[in-house]
């Protein structure tokens, strides 16, 4: 409780800083809290905000799926095989250091403006970085566990999802929680590029017409709806995958 209580407290706190601010400046380029909460009510009203989150939201979903099933799977070759590490290392060099705007660009001239363009551009973005991270959790797995598993006699799925998994875990939440950070920020920037809708499209337009207002509503409903995630399902879920190393 008292952990909320200082969220809460500081969350407060960035919200009257943000009003003084807001009300000192007196000028467009930033709009009040207040301002910002009737933009976002106005957009809610008339369906465009669900509408368009929405859609951003599938591509998000997507996306994520796509990376970490990749990026887990060749993440785990190159931490248990040195000659494939070995083998793929230049390669993952090279996309963990190529800009997302290139390769959103490559994807669009060569697949089109679609929707397979869009996951594949944003899941291309973000495998190397699960690689990485799942790179490190197979490099550090306890191979007398997995020794123990074999002396029971217990079959090479059950080892891998009873004793080599639950050891990944930690690497996969990491991951998990850079991705879904990582991601949404990519599809927006896609979105802006290529597409004519979802909340990317939506923040161009209201760039446009210097509607900052407007552009604030749609990042708060993003950021509240990410934090959410964190809190009633990310935190909840790595505890319970956790429980057995108490």
């Amino acid at each position: 409780m008292r952990s909320r209580l200082t969220r809460a407290f500081s969350v407060v706190l960035l919200l009257l800083v943000w009003e003084l601010v807001a009300i000192i400046i007196a000028d467009r380029i930033l709009p009040t809290p207040v301002a910002v909460l009737a933009r976002l009510l106005a957009e809610a009203g008339s369906g465009e905000l669900f509408r368009q989150v929405g859609i951003t939201l599938g591509r998000v979903a997507a996306s994520f799926v796509v990376a970490m099933l990749v990026g887990t799977a060749i993440g785990i070759v190159m931490g248990s095989s040195r000659r494939w590490n070995l083998l793929l290392d230049a390669p993952l060099m090279v996309a963990l250091n190529m800009p997302a705007l290139v390769i959103i660009i490559l994807v669009f001239v060569w697949f089109g403006l679609n929707e397979f363009a869009v996951v594949l551009a944003v899941a291309l973005n973000k495998i190397p970085t699960v690689v990485v991270s799942v790179r490190e959790g197979a490099r550090a797995i306890d191979a007398e566990l997995l020794q123990v598993g074999h002396v029971f006699g217990l079959p090479r799925r059950s080892i891998f999802l009873m004793v080599y998994l639950p050891q990944l875990y930690p690497y996969l939440m990491a991951a998990t929680r850079n991705g879904i950070a990582l991601i949404w920020k990519i599809v927006l920037v896609a979105e802006l590029l290529g597409c004519s809708s979802g909340v990317g499209f939506k923040l161009g337009t209201f760039f446009q017409f210097f509607d900052i207002a407007s552009v604030l509503a749609y990042t708060a409903v993003f950021i509240g709806l990410f934090a959410l995630l964190e809190t009633l399902v990310l935190r909840p879920l790595e505890r319970r995958l956790a429980g057995w190393r108490a």
